[in-house]
């Protein structure tokens, strides 16, 4: 059993979770499809956590490995006008994570967040489990109640 704040804060939250432990390999190209791989699942039910930065204010974006983060539908689903990603340093100091481990649960600071749309084709989703090696499992609507997210059509297939 991990003691993640992604993890205490499901916990806190009674959220029915599955803990998954792989062993990360460093030199891994993609974080997210290392563990789709790892865990023997769906690569599209595996989902990345990217923050961005939406007229000045950071915003959390949710979406398969296998696609990239429209920043342009991200600003939309926020109401905001122009987006770009988040500098990897800030995102580790505002989430308390490092980069290839940022869940989008228990963050150090919380932001608005928006959860890919294609969520809800799966009964449950794999977000990281807040580090390197480690996700959690839960339905798509808990993640979106735990993180207060909004659902949209965020993600656009990788050319």
């Amino acid at each position: 059993m991990s003691g993640t704040p992604a993890t205490v804060a499901l916990r806190a939250a009674g959220i029915r979770f599955s803990e998954h432990e792989y062993a990360h390999d460093p030199a891994a190209a993609s974080f997210g499809l290392e563990a789709a791989a790892a865990l023997g699942v769906e690569p599209e039910r595996v989902f990345k956590t990217l923050l961005a930065e939406v007229d000045g204010s950071l915003v959390v974006g949710i979406v398969p490995v296998t696609t990239m983060l429209d920043l342009k539908a991200l600003a939309v689903a926020v109401g905001g006008k122009r987006a770009a990603m988040a500098d990897p340093a800030l995102a580790q100091r505002r989430t308390g994570y490092v980069v290839g481990g940022i869940s989008p649960i228990g963050q150090k600071t919380a932001a608005p967040t928006v959860l890919d749309e294609t969520a809800e084709l799966w009964e449950t989703v794999f977000v990281s489990g807040g580090r390197r090696g480690f996700d959690v499992e839960l339905a798509p609507g808990d993640l979106a109640g735990v993180t207060s997210a909004v659902l949209a059509d965020i993600s656009m297939r990788r050319s």
